[in-house]
């Protein structure tokens, strides 16, 4: 969770990290990016890079495997106190659109509040413009 003694906002589990070198390999470079709740709900999704644009002042909390990670500018702040861990399920979620909903998984996101020790040391986040 720490990264260059700064405390990181996300981290992966070795399942979903399985399935995005799965991706990666079929797909190319990926992004993600969890909306705060309109087709797929609060869902992390998975995108070719590119395929998906994030919003106006939308924040960039990590990435995994080189790639970024968005989250919806007001799910952030409902969430910029916790921890975000993608895990992956097996099963298909609520829609469809995840470059992981055609094997058959789901990706999902276990939050963790940060310590108020850990508040203080936190990575920054990067907004779009």
């Amino acid at each position: 969770m720490k990264t260059k003694d700064k405390i990181s906002r996300l981290s992966v589990t070795d399942a979903a990290m399985e399935v995005i070198w799965e991706l990666e390999k079929k797909h190319g470079e990926l992004m993600f990016y969890q909306a705060g709740g309109c087709c797929e709900g609060t869902q992390p999704q998975c995108f070719e890079k590119g395929g998906y644009f994030p919003r106006m002042n939308d924040a960039m909390i990590g990435t995994i495997n080189g790639f970024e990670f968005w989250i919806d500018r007001d799910l952030f702040e409902y969430w910029k106190y916790s921890h975000f861990t993608l895990d992956v399920l097996e099963g298909w979620g609520p829609g469809g659109f995840s470059l992981e909903t055609p094997l058959g998984k789901t990706f999902k996101v276990n939050y963790k509040l940060f310590t108020a020790e850990e508040l203080q040391n936190l990575d920054e986040v990067k907004r779009s413009e």
